[in-house]
């Protein structure tokens, strides 16, 4: 779960890119035709890799092993959920699986065993835009599990067309949003008891152009895919922020985090993602912009597993490193507002 959006300084090196190619293109234009398409090819060559490796971000390095430890990670059937699963399988963890289409999940979880030499992974039914769904599941780990280590709330839906879920919400505010805020507070109990434990919120930088619009929270009045998107992906960070501070002196941390920019089925809804021609002409660069799942995956990662942020809760990570939000973001008064709301919807109260 994961935006279509480019920090400030990656746009900028981009920009910066194209600019010396074209400048190179045209130093060279004077150059015989075959040394001029052969020194073409070669700086075109390198400068995708080059771009390519600079927007792969952050990448994890420690080598924390984790037997004993219990994971589970929504939507861990494919893209970054699936990824992070078997870096964490592959560490020792026991991991489940939490998943919409157990078909998949079951497929994904023979491949991971199969990569991880780790037999310990198991598929576990979750719909997130079901609420009778997210408290079956709460209440069969709360029941089954002994502990729960961390939580990674990863699965998610973008820029999808005007759906609801079953219960009456917005899908991408009711997936990306109440669906983890109601899994989350049916697990704290069993993440206390865990201390100390770690709770992981997938948001995106997609968050700076979100707003919450308490006037018309469900977009029922009027629906634009991309500032639901937006404003989801804010909640995840309010959500963030707010449960951290109740958290306090509890063992349980909690941080959020943007992937980056990730070629995963999260795209599905964008009409260029669609059509066969535009992904031809458009594959270049996605090849050279987007990050690969595998890379992907490396902030979720390291907010899961390093030591060196044991204590800290209620920030926001990219690529690796603590990243700022916006004000929006930080504003206490709408985190708690938005934290009843969510509550009087989920019926937590």
């Amino acid at each position: 779960m994961l935006a279509m959006t480019l920090s400030g300084t990656q746009t900028l090196f981009f920009i910066i890119f194209l600019v010396v190619v074209w400048y190179l293109f045209n130093t060279m234009a004077q150059i015989p035709t075959y040394p001029y398409y052969l020194s073409l090819t070669a700086i075109g060559a390198l400068s995708i890799f080059t771009v390519k490796d600079y927007m792969s971000g952050g990448k994890y390095r420690g080598k924390e092993r984790i037997p004993g430890k219990t994971v589970i990670v929504t939507g861990a059937n494919t893209g970054i959920g699936k990824e992070t699963a078997l870096e964490l399988a592959k560490r020792g963890a026991k991991l489940i699986l939490a998943c919409r289409d157990m078909g998949r999940c079951e497929k994904a979880r023979d491949e991971i065993i199969n990569e991880s030499a780790n037999r310990n992974i198991h598929c576990r039914k979750l719909d997130l835009a079901s609420m009778k769904s997210i408290r079956e599941f709460a209440e069969k780990i709360n029941k089954e599990e002994a502990h729960l280590d961390i939580l990674i709330n990863n699965a998610g839906i973008m820029r999808c067309p005007k759906m609801l879920t079953e219960d009456g919400f917005e899908m991408q505010l009711g997936v990306n949003h109440l669906g983890h805020f109601l899994l989350t507070n049916l697990l704290l109990d069993k993440l206390k008891e865990s201390a100390p434990s770690r709770i992981i919120n997938v948001s995106s930088l997609a968050h700076v152009r979100g707003t919450i619009n308490f006037d018309d929270l469900n977009s029922e009045k009027k629906y634009d895919a991309g500032a639901a998107y937006g404003q989801s992906k804010l909640a995840n960070i309010l959500f963030t922020k707010e449960m951290a501070r109740k958290l306090k002196g509890t063992g349980v941390t909690v941080n959020a985090l943007h992937p980056g920019v990730v070629d995963t089925e999260l795209i599905r809804h964008i009409p260029l993602a669609n059509s066969s021609i535009s992904k031809f002409f458009f594959f270049p660069i996605s090849y050279t912009l987007f990050k690969t799942p595998k890379q992907g995956a490396q902030t979720t990662i390291h907010v899961a597993l390093d030591p060196s942020i044991d204590d800290i809760t209620g920030k926001y990570f990219s690529d690796c490193v603590e990243k700022d939000v916006t004000a929006e973001a930080e504003n206490e008064e709408i985190a708690r507002r938005l934290w009843l709301v969510s509550e009087k919807w989920t019926r937590l109260t």
